[in-house]
């Protein structure tokens, strides 16, 4: 009992020295000229500090109309406004910061995910005001946004992206026209998109149905005969399929020339940046590393990517020309907002995030992050399944150890790395091959098999020298 009363009195005098004590939070006014911007479709509300606005109206409403935008912009100079802050909302921000960016005044775009206010009623106006209040005090974190000239070619390697995708959708609805009418082209043909398909199908739709002169328009390159084509090229040939193949025919070449426009109007672009390198200096690509896909055909990617950025990215195993362009337009050669590997690789959400508490972890995983590049160098990791370099060792004693997913993760993550160090420090990249890092893992596991054996009192002798 005394020691019970003992512990009460101690218990109390703590939270004496508690309360007594001065708390403070250490806050300092980092932006003092700052506003807040909630973003709506069809207004926008504003909110300044109130000793900064003279007429005594520190929140105010702007509808969206560029005219309204410009008369916000007008506001916050005359406020003194330096600086402003705002949530991404979908696409509606994109006007607003494009205005503001003219005007001179910095834009802070941030996560909403780390503007979320206290429970209870929200409103516009609150929101405003929370997001006024953090950005004051330098609580958010400005989002990456690469240059002008990045975001304009971002926009037309996007754009060809897109294209690329509805004409593969026709290649597959083309498919399926010829297999309702018993065309059984893909069993002698990998891809009926190359010259041979896309021969025997306009000589379809022109109205051709002898098997024997359709099989003629062979590729001397395809392993099939001529007979074994004719024999998958007897159909029905209904009216309503051929209808459906004749429309999505037109609608391939209609996305096929879209995309020549797209390229056209990206080497124009690409024209216009510093060069780095020459592209005298590229070596010429290995077959097994050419790009698989829908290259451009008007200039070479390769070379003007090495122009721009001063190294040859399609040297590391996995990357071809297509992937190392997704990479430079969404982030762009200039990687000074990266200052360490790991910060990048972060930002890309191919970094572990554990959540921890009380010593223990909650969840272990990576941050849900949707970034083009990031699902890029996933991809480039995937295709190291059979690779015989260094890059494709490791990814295979990864994947028989964490399994596909993780792995393919894991290996983004490690080309995340590469890439930085090359983009940043102008390095080349050289591939030790595969017999490297089997040596390599040997010598890591007889090192930690001879420390297990030392801590129990043992020691490893060779096979050879006990027989």
């Amino acid at each position: 009992m005394p020691e019970l009363k003992k512990s009460v009195r101690k218990h109390r005098r703590q939270r004496r020295e508690i309360t007594t004590q001065d708390w403070r939070l250490g806050l300092e006014v980092v932006h003092p000229r700052a506003a807040g911007i909630d973003i709506g479709a069809g207004e926008h509300y504003v909110a300044v500090p109130p000793h900064c606005d003279p007429e005594g109206k520190p929140v105010r409403s702007f509808q969206t109309f560029t005219a309204d935008l410009n008369r916000l912009a007008d506001w916050l100079q005359r406020c003194g406004i330096t600086t402003v802050v705002m949530q991404s909302t979908g696409v509606y921000w994109i006007p607003v910061y494009d205005v503001l960016e003219r005007r001179g005044i910095e834009a802070f775009v941030v996560n909403a995910r780390h503007t979320r206010n206290l429970p209870g009623r929200k409103s516009d106006v609150q929101e405003c005001q929370w997001l006024l209040q953090l950005h004051v005090y330098g609580l958010l974190r400005n989002s990456f946004r690469p240059a002008e000239e990045i975001r304009i070619l971002r926009a037309y390697w996007r754009l060809r992206q897109e294209h690329v995708g509805e004409a593969a959708t026709c290649i597959q609805r083309m498919q399926k026209a010829l297999i309702q009418m018993n065309v059984q082209l893909t069993n002698v043909l990998n891809d009926i998109s190359g010259a041979t398909g896309m021969a025997i199908i306009r000589a379809i739709v022109d109205g051709e149905r002898d098997p024997q002169e359709l099989a003629s328009f062979r590729d001397p390159n395809v392993k099939a005969s001529q007979e074994e084509i004719a024999q998958h090229l007897e159909g029905t040939w209904r009216e309503e399929h051929l209808f459906a193949l004749k429309q999505q025919l037109a609608n391939y070449d209609h996305y096929q020339q879209m995309i020549r426009d797209c390229d056209t109007q990206l080497h124009r672009h690409l024209q216009t940046f510093a060069g780095k390198g020459d592209p005298k200096d590229l070596p010429p690509v290995e077959r097994a590393k050419r790009a698989r896909g829908q290259m451009p055909e008007e200039f070479d990617l390769r070379a003007e990517l090495f122009r721009i950025s001063g190294v040859d990215l399609t040297r590391i195993d996995g990357i071809n020309a297509l992937t190392a362009q997704t990479v430079l337009a969404e982030i762009g050669p200039d990687l000074s907002r990266f200052p360490t590997e790991g910060q990048f690789v972060s930002f890309l959400g191919l970094c572990p995030d554990n959540r921890v508490s009380g010593g223990k972890i909650l969840r272990s995983g990576t941050r849900k992050v949707k970034h083009r590049a990031a699902t890029a160098l996933r991809l480039a990791a995937r295709s190291l399944y059979k690779s015989k370099s260094y890059l494709g060792a490791r990814y295979r004693r990864l994947r028989t150890r964490l399994g596909a997913p993780k792995a393919i993760t894991a290996m983004a993550h490690v080309l995340a790395r590469i890439v930085h160090r090359m983009l940043k420090y102008g390095e080349k990249y050289v591939d030790r091959g595969a017999q490297y890092y089997e040596e390599k893992l040997r010598e890591q596991q007889l090192t930690a098999l001879t420390r297990q054996a030392a801590n129990l009192g043992m020691t490893l002798v060779p096979q050879v020298a006990r027989a």
